[in-house]
Formats: C-alpha cells, structure tokens, sequence
C-alpha cells in the first residue's frame, strides 16, 4: 500500500489514547515508525511509508500528542466525507486488502467507486478523512489553498434564503434545498435574515446538515428569517454580500419570496463580475478566489400568499392562505346567518384578485371584487345591491362580500371595505359588520399543498443550479399543467410588473390574460352560478333539461360543492336539476326531487353527501331496467354522476346498455369524486386534496407525540384500495420514513432494508432528542404484512433501539370540511359538465323546434357523450368512457399510469435512504 504527493503531513492528538490509536491505525497499513519521543510534556512521532517503483515520493507523517489540542468532532454519516477536506489519500492496488482491514478496525467508511475506479473513504482515530483508491491521486494538505482548490473542482456550495413577505411552504423549501443538496454531493449554508444575512455575514450564514431541518415541513412562516433590507439596494451592500459569499466558497443562491426579491437576486448575478473585480483590486479577496467564483448562479422560487407571478399556475404559501381566509369566513358565516347580518371581509391581494376570487368561489360569497376585473357599471354601488336583494329574496339570510385590498372600480378609484358597509346598510338596512383578516391569512402550518409545491419545485431548483451554465439566464421555478417547469426569471417579473400596468391603462381585458389561464375560467364559473342569477343567461325555452343528479361511490369532499354549483347554474341557465338520493339504488325507486336555489345553500363548506350515496352498480347490484325505466317515467334528459371508480363502473355499464334501452342514449357525464384519486381521466378527483390534508393533520400530530416519546416508529395506515395515491403525496407531505404501498408490495427484504435503515437513523440521532418517525402503510397493499405485523416486526428488530405504535387514520380521511381547493375544482367541473350536456343535446333540440316535432327520448347515441370531466393539468377535459376502458386496469381500480408515480423516489431521498445506507 503506497501513498502518492506530498511527504510531510501533520497530525495531533490531543490525549495518549488518542495518540496510541493513531500510531496503531497507520502501522496497520503500513506506515513503520522512525522514531517516538517525549518532551516537555509534549510527545512527537515520525512514522514513514517506503516509496516503490511505481510511486513518485515517500510518504512521511508526524505525529504530535498535546493536550491544548483541539478535538476534532467526528463528521456526521449523513454528510458526504468526499465533499469534506481530507488529510491524505493512498493508492492501494488491493482495493479487497482495504476493506478488510477498516473491517477488523470497526472503521467507519463511506465507499463511493464508481465503475472501475474504487474510492473509499474512512477516518482515523482522530477524525480525520482519508481516501484509499486504486487510481493515483495526489495527496493534498489541508489549507486555505487547498480548500479554494476543492471549492473549484469538487464541492458546489449553495446558498438559500428567503425574502419578503413570509409565506407558508417558505421552511418546506430550505428543507428540500437543504437534504436534497446534500444528497446531490452540495454544501448548502442557510442565509438568516433574507439578504440582510448577504450584507452582514458571520453567524448569519450558516453551513447546514441534514439534521437542521428536521420538523420544518409543518412549521409556517420562515425560520431563517426574512427581513427588509436597505443596505442590499446600494452597491456598497451588495460589495460586502459578495464578499461573504466567496469567503465562503459560495457561487450559487437560491431565492424563495416574491417578484421585488427575485428581480434582486437577478440584479445580484447582473453585477457579480464588477463586484468580484472591485473586491480583487482593493484586496478584499484574492486573485485566486475572484477566478474560482467568477460566475454567480441565481435560481427563483416564488413565495407569495397572493398568487401574483405570471407564468407559474401557483406559488407557494397562496393554498395554505386561502386555506386560513376559508377557515375564518366558514366561522363568520355561522354568526352572519344566526343574525341574519352582512360580513365585508378585505382579503390581500393588493395587484392580484386570485385570493379573493377563490375566496368567493370555496365560501359561495354573494359577491366579490378583484383589480384585474373591475364592477362594468358605472354605478357599482347599486349592481352589487341589486345582487345582494335578490339572494336575499330569495330566501338567504346571510351576506358576504369579499374584497381585494387593490380592489378598484373602472375609473381605478380604490373600493373600501367601509364603504361597503355604509352602502349595504344605508340602502338595504342590513346589520353589516367588517372584517379585515390581515396577517392572519400568512400564518399557521402549511397546507399539504404547499408542502408538495414547495418539495418538489426544491428539487427542481437544486437541479437548476448544478445544470446551470454562465450563459444560462436565471430561471424561475413555477408550477405550469401540474408539472414542475423552468421560466426565465426575468420574463416572469416583467409579465407580472405587467398586470399593474394593464391595469393602471384600464386595460383589464389585457390584465386578465396575463393570469394563468384557469383564472378567467374561474371567474366566468362565479359570476354564472352566482350573480347571473337575473335571467340573463337563460336558454331558449325548447332547450332547457331535465337533469338528474346522482352521488355514487365512498362520500368526498366537494360532492356538494359540485351539487350546489350545478343546481343553481342548470336554474340559471333555464334547466330543471333534479336530485337522486341514495345513488343508483334511489334512482331505481324513484326517490328523486326537484331542486331550488336555496335547497343547496351553503353546501360548499359541508361534506360528505348530503344527496347519499353507496356503491351499488347498475347492471351488477341494481337491474338495469328499473333504472332506465325512471328515467324515462321522469323523463330525465342528462344525467351528471359525482363519484369515484364504482361510479365510473356504472358509466360503462350504462353506456354498453345503449342499445337495449332507448332512454339510456342521453348526455352521462361523471365528475370524479373519490379520496383515493383513482379514477381515470383525470389528475385529480374531488375529495382527494381534503383527504390529504386530514391525513397530513393527523401525521402531525403523531409526529409530535412520537417525538415527545423519543425513539418511536408510528406505523399509519391510510385509505387508498390499491392505489398509493394518499401514501405516497402524504408521505412527502409529512416526511415518511418510508410508505408501503400495492404498486410496490411488501416483501420480507423489503422490511428488513428498513428496519436497517431505522437502525441507522436512530444510531446516529443524539440520546437525549430524536426524531419522531412515521411509516405510511396502504390498507389493501398486503393481507400478510398487516399494520400491525408491520409494527411488530419494526419493534422486534429493531434491538430495542426504538418501539412501535400503530395508527389506523380511518374515515377521519374523508375530512369533515371540504378543502378550498376541492370547493373550487367542484364548481369548475360542475359548470363544465353542464355545459357538456348542453353540447350534445342542443343539435336534437333544435332540430325538434325546427321540425315542430316532439323531443325526442334518445337526444344523442354518440359515444363522445358518455364520459369523464376531468382536470388534466389546468385544462378541464372530457374523456369518453370507451377509451378511458382501454387505458384502465380495472382488476386493481386503477389507471394503468399515474403521473404521482414520479413523486415515491423523493421521499426515500428526503428520508436519507442515501445518506444511512
């Protein structure tokens, strides 16, 4: 075993059991000792490697053992030793020799060979890290050279900060950046204080491990800070970030905050060379360093509650407000309708209506006011009152006006909170208070969809900067058709400084276009099933339904939302909704009921089904021709399904039946509606967003109790059929230490692999505080392996390093109040699949009218019109029932491809499933 480059290296001990250790370890592999003395209570040896032919020096190391020595502490074993600085290499030929020798020493190794080339690296007994490999490689000191040297060529470090206003999914950011970083081979320092953390250096940049993030996905706000920061806006400010970041080896940032922060950053990366010029020629930093860090790498991710960057579809922290603005006007409402009073409620958004807008869609607010769209009317006051009269005429005993802080009329005059109230209570004498809800609407744990959001544009972002070239222009990482994209940062901030100048021009047609494409489609959802309700949007008598509802299926979130907007769009549109209880079944005797405006009120917020529902099939449970024999006795003329994989069942059924029976050849549209997220057709079912919150709740809370208990593994068992749908976004949510789920299956080397690794986490956790763990289990993914075998095998094998619980989630999955996001995809589905009937019935219906002919009883026999509306990315698509057959394994009640699929590796990742193995 030979050793290669330089031939003096310096080590010290700081204690005699230390020194002798080291002595042993280096005569082990070959190392002879030249000489060992004592003096002055100082003891020095000298031990030499004899150079052969094929290596160009000795090697020669001198020990010291001094007691004011400093102890080197032990690098973590999540930390990836061939990024830190080594004392030494040797070329050893017997790669096999090498290992069995660390072998006998119990020496912990990392091995990173890679095809033929064999790398291991090891520490000695006084921690420092030594490579062994079969290629020559010089051995290199440590020193201020060296370590600008590796910075060049081995290690990239990374900075994170966040900036501006807070926003929950800000601490789910620095914890992907940070442990996905570190599984890349980076060093990644948290930048505290935003860019004042730039200006002021020291302790405010701090190099982070993979434990400094632990229990940060369920904490809002930012917990490396953010803060205003003037002096970064001066050039002199700016001098003294760039110094910092190359004292620190640092060439690349990564910005969470809004469009002011990000253009910032840009501007940083504009100038780098200029500073990096000044800083070299005032002798601030070295020549060396200005070439090592001659290029900056700037990556963006928006963090903004108001949802205002053009070119992404959302931005972090914008659910989880909507979430809080939901919860506190579900709580007002209550006392509104017991007082029979009108709430003004001023939400954020000072350029940006997309809070306000979703507000009024997820709370069914009888009215709204955004900047992108003001009130046509020159006479605002009087349209908003004439709406209000008439929902009160109709029965409601509440009011609830949303406003955006920005809110403005046409003529760009601002439109206050008070105002309104003066309005409604002067002219309509009704008892109205105000809410302004403030910063309220930015605090609490994140929602689940902004953990997933901020997780997986993280990974993105870290991916970015190590594939990023000095010609590469500084993206922004968005979220575009429900994928992760790249956007030129710059671009995105021009189009967004744009929304404020469209509408600063009165250009609001122009400031509606630069929204993501799914906002006019929302508002235009608003206003046709809740202020169009004046017979302004009414159809031509001879084409107005009969249209039957039917809830199908387990209940979910968002089946009544989805009722509730079809009813009062299919009233305002001129057709007759009417309601089926107790799914199929109920349509089969004929328990059907005509509905009303106000039979639906307030069914956003409620969950489950208030229609009923069970899982009984049409041509299987249910004979089939009771069923068409309803619907022709009531002469129903369109039938909107809401349910989950049975129910899509049921479509096919219904669609083979065709030809057998007359009154079946009409519109069948099925709005996917299934905690399990299983239905073809579609990304996303309603009821499956609420569901996941549930989930990530309840996993919160056994976190904490877990934690509280210190070395617990909670085994958590989820819904999901055999679909990992819930296991696996949960489980990113939440941070599993591993999910089970049926597109993988259970085996026993899979459990002991994790038992393994639970031992590893566990060994390296500190005593006295660990971290509280959780497993994510699919309920039908194994009939052996139970929840409970699974805990017990953890506890049995784990050697009492850590015990078991079990946790059975159960129907507390379903949720109680749908969430936001399932609200506002129920209206979106439900208007469309109305329109969807409308389609494929008006050629009949006019062609009767033409004919002065009856209608007919089989109003369409084309294929196209039985199928699935579903959302595919941000468009809303139909799918035919007879192809999505094709694409379905309905053994496993599934479809055979799922875009989530992508998400499982990430959570083995982000659980250290590299770094402990």
């Amino acid at each position: 075993m030979l050793a290669q480059g330089l031939s003096h290296v310096i080590l010290n001990a700081s204690c005699t059991e230390k020194f002798d250790a080291t002595l042993k370890f280096y005569q082990t592999f070959g190392f002879q000792i030249i000489s060992d003395k004592s003096e002055n209570d100082q003891r020095t040896a000298w031990l030499k490697l004899s150079a052969e032919a094929d290596v160009a020096s000795d090697a020669t190391i001198q020990l010291t053992q001094n007691v004011s020595t400093f102890h080197k502490p032990q690098p973590a074993g999540d930390v990836d030793w061939a990024l830190e600085e080594r004392t030494v290499a040797f070329y050893a030929p017997d790669m096999d020799a090498v290992r069995g020798k660390l072998s006998e020493l119990d020496i912990p190794i990392q091995d990173k060979s890679f095809d033929d080339v064999a790398r291991i690296y090891a520490l000695d007994p006084i921690n420092n890290i030594l490579v062994f490999t079969n290629k020559h490689q010089a051995i290199k000191a440590t020193s201020a050279a060296a370590a600008v040297e590796a910075a060049a060529t081995q290690r990239k470090k990374i900075a994170v900060l966040t900036s501006g206003g807070d926003a929950p999914g800000m601490n789910p950011v620095v914890r992907a950046v940070v442990r996905y970083g570190i599984a890349k081979g980076c060093d990644i320092f948290a930048v505290y204080e935003g860019y004042q953390g730039l200006v002021d250096g020291g302790d405010l940049l701090k190099k982070m491990d993979w434990k400094s993030v632990r229990g940060w996905l369920a904490v809002g706000g930012t917990t490396i800070g953010t803060a205003r920061c003037m002096p970064f806006k001066t050039r002199e400010g700016r001098l003294k970030g760039a110094e910092n970041l190359v004292k620190n080896g640092i060439d690349s940032i990564i910005v969470c905050g809004g469009d002011g922060s990000l253009t910032g950053a840009d501007l940083f990366r504009a100038e780098w060379p200029g500073l990096l010029a000044e800083l070299r020629d005032t002798g601030r930093i070295s020549p060396e360093e200005h070439d090592t860090y001659r290029v900056l790498t700037i990556v963006g991710l928006v963090g903004s509650i108001d949802n205002d960057m053009s070119s992404t579809d959302i931005t972090i922290g914008a659910v989880t407000s909507l979430h809080r603005i939901c919860e506190a006007i579900d709580s007002v409402s209550t006392t509104a309708l017991s007082h029979s009073r009108a709430f003004v409620i001023e939400v954020m958004g000072r350029h940006c209506g997309w809070l306000s807008l979703m507000t009024g869609i997820a709370t069914g607010a009888d009215f709204i006011f955004i900047p992108e769209k003001p009130p046509q009317e020159d006479d605002w006051e009087s349209a908003m009152c004439s709406v209000v009269e008439r929902h009160r005429h109709l029965g409601k005993r509440k009011t609830v006006v949303i406003v955006a802080e920005g809110a403005l009329d046409k003529f760009l005059n601002p439109i206050k909170v008070d105002h309104i109230k003066d309005i409604l209570t002067d002219r309509l004498g009704l008892d109205t208070r105000v809410t302004i809800l403030g910063h309220t609407q930015r605090g609490g744990s994140p929602a689940f969809f902004d953990r997933l959001l901020a997780t997986t544009q993280s990974i993105e972002a870290v991916d970015a900067v190590l594939e990023s070239t000095p010609e590469t222009p500084s993206p922004m990482i968005g979220m575009v058709n429900n994928k992760v994209m790249r956007y030129p940062l710059m671009k995105a901030v021009q189009l967004t400084h744009e929304v404020a100048e469209a509408i600063g021009q009165k250009n609001f047609a122009r400031a509606m276009e630069l929204r993501d494409p799914q906002f006019a489609e929302e508002y235009d959802a608003y206003n046709a099933t809740t202020i169009l309700d004046d017979n302004s949007i009414v159809l031509p008598a001879h084409q107005q339904l009969r249209i039957a509802i039917v809830h199908m299926g387990a209940p979910a979130g968002g089946m009544n939302a989805a009722t509730r907007t079809a009813v009062r769009f299919c009233l305002n549109r001129g057709h007759t909704p009417i309601a089926v209880s107790n799914g199929f079944a109920g349509l089969a005797r004929g328990s059907l009921k005509e509905m009303t405006w106000m039979c639906v009120d307030g069914w956003t917020a409620v969950g489950g089904s208030e229609l009923g529902t069970n899982r009984a099939v049409p041509g299987e449970d249910i004979d089939m021709g009771m069923v068409t024999y309803q619907l022709q006795k009531n002469n129903i003329q369109a039938l909107l399904v809401v349910g989950g994989f049975e129910a899509f069942v049921a479509l096919q059924k219904l669609e083979a039946a065709r030809s057998q029976y007359p009154s079946l050849n009409i519109p069948i549209t099925l709005i996917p509606a299934t905690i399990s997220n299983n239905v073809p057709g579609t990304d996303y079912s309603l009821g499956s967003d609420t569901s996941l919150n549930a989930i990530v709740n309840s996993c919160d809370a056994i976190v904490q109790s877990a934690q509280s208990s210190r070395r617990r593994v909670f085994v958590v068992e989820v819904m999901g059929g055999r679909s990992g749908y819930l296991a696996v976004e949960a489980g990113l949510a939440i941070g599993a230490t591993t999910i089970y789920i049926p597109e993988e299956g259970i085996n026993l080397s899979r459990l002991q692999s994790d038992v393994d690794h639970l031992k590893k986490m566990y060994k390296e956790d500190d005593v006295d505080s660990s971290e509280g763990r959780v497993v994510l289990r699919t309920e039908d993914v194994s009939k052996t392996y139970t929840t409970e075998v699974i805990s017990s095998i953890l506890k049995q094998e784990g050697d009492e390093m850590f015990d078991s619980r079990t946790a059975v989630l159960g129907h507390i999955q379903q949720g109680t109040t749908p969430s936001p996001l399932d609200r506002i995809r129920a209206t979106r589905l439900a208007v469309r699949a109305i329109s969807f009937i409308e389609e494929h019935t008006s050629e009949a219906l006019n062609h009767a009218k033409e004919s002065n002919s009856p209608v007919p009883v089989e109003l369409s026999k084309v294929t196209e019109s039985v199928g699935v509306v579903g959302i595919n990315g941000n468009a809303v698509n139909f799918s035919p029932i007879t192809e999505l057959a094709k694409t379905t394994d309905f053994k496993n009640r599934t479809p055979r491809e799922n875009w989530w699929a992508e998400h499982r590796p990430i959570i083995d990742l982000l659980a250290g499933r590299t770094m402990y193995a």
